[in-house]
């Protein structure tokens, strides 16, 4: 018997690796001798660069960086197996956790360490990158990133502006011509899962910049400046770019990718999947199993369990998924894939417990067992 195990992490509990491990144990109590496909797998947010360089055998490449308020950080980004290709996490080098809670405020923040770390991938030769987005504490546009890579933001007096969400208020001309050498031969591939545009009711500024710190008058002002650079944009690109669905993902980080570096927004989940080929694996499975911390009805708007019952429906493989907790909406996973689903926690617990890694380990691993039993009982496997 083959099972092919596709999990999230378990966020704040059990990575990826730690859950499918504790999966496996389960269906090996029941199949000793079953073939077991374990791929860590995310959907491009938190987790994603430890998922992909695992599959791939690659390696992590760590680094000190500028951090979201100026400060030095160490961050990391993956190397995959094949030398070429780089993972970066925007969270991990500007993500919120980075700025104590008194000092969010994304007219301050900057996306300047995103382009160190773009650079120094490509002075160890990189030229193709997957950027995972989400988690920011920024709303800059990407242009402190830019800055790192060579791009000059000009204001009326043609003086650079400096950094963080305020500055865009300033800008008046974008300068590639400083540029970094090879940026044009470089791939850029956006795991992104949102569609709002860079500003107005439904852009960067109004939808994402209060969750990072900004009050009221900060999202008018950065709304402002989310407009003025979009002004400049066009002006060097001629193309309208902040209307691109996606290009508020991030702070703006969207639009620059995509308007100044070229880069593509595809689904976080898709292009996770399609690096670990998860589809090949999953050919002769009699079984998938596949999860997160919570299923709910955004599960279904392109989380991993759905995306992984998505490839395995085509194949006609039953797919059942395992939560820390399974809550309203979850119901519309039936009918995209997931065979059934089950919450693993085994009774009333607090919070804390319910985190626990030993115990959510544990639960797994035994919910996994006895599903197993149940289904060798019932002659389906």
């Amino acid at each position: 018997m083959k099972v092919v195990i596709a999990i999230d992490s378990f966020k704040g509990s059990v990575t990826s690796l730690e859950g499918s491990a504790a999966i496996a144990a389960g269906i090996r109590s029941v199949y000793p001798d079953a073939e077991i496909i374990s791929l860590p797998v995310a959907d491009g947010g938190e987790g994603t660069v430890e998922a992909l360089v695992t599959a791939s055998g690659g390696r992590f490449v760590s680094l000190e960086v500028t951090g979201p308020l100026g400060q030095p950080v160490a961050a990391a980004y993956g190397l995959l197996g094949d030398g070429r290709t780089a993972v970066i996490e925007v969270a991990a080098v500007c993500g919120l956790p980075l700025v104590p809670e008194a000092a969010r405020n994304p007219l301050h923040t900057t996306t300047f360490g995103v382009g160190e770390m773009i650079a120094g991938a490509m002075r160890q030769g990189v030229r193709d990158f997957i950027i995972g987005l989400g988690g920011s504490s920024t709303n800059d546009a990407g242009t402190g990133m830019l800055q790192a890579l060579g791009y000059r933001f000009l204001d009326k007096d043609g003086q650079d502006v400096g950094r963080g969400g305020a500055a865009l208020l300033d800008i008046h001309s974008i300068d590639a011509a400083g540029a970094l050498t090879g940026l044009q031969a470089c791939r850029f591939r956006i795991a992104c899962d949102v569609d709002n545009p860079l500003y107005g009711p439904e852009g960067a500024a109004s939808i994402f910049a209060p969750q990072k710190g900004a009050d009221e008058e900060a999202v008018r002002l950065l709304d402002r400046g989310l407009r003025q650079w979009a002004t400049a944009a066009a002006d060097l690109t001629g193309s309208d770019i902040a209307s691109v669905p996606g290009a508020g993902a991030a702070g703006g980080l969207g639009a620059a990718f995509v308007g100044l570096l070229g880069g593509t927004l595809e689904s976080g989940i898709g292009v996770a999947l399609e690096m670990i080929e998860l589809d090949r694996h999953l050919e002769g499975a009699q079984l998938v199993i596949t999860g997160e911390g919570k299923l709910d009805g955004q599960t279904s708007r392109g989380k991993v369990p759905y995306g992984v019952a998505q490839l395995a429906r085509k194949r006609d493989i039953p797919v059942i998924a395992l939560a820390g907790s399974v809550d309203h909406g979850a119901e519309a996973l039936n009918d995209h894939g997931i065979t059934a689903y089950f919450p693993i926690v085994n009774g009333p617990m607090s919070l804390e417990d319910a985190m626990d890694p030993a115990g959510t380990r544990y639960r797994l691993q035994a919910t996994a067992s006895q599903l197993l039993r149940l289904l060798r009982a019932a002659g389906r496997l």
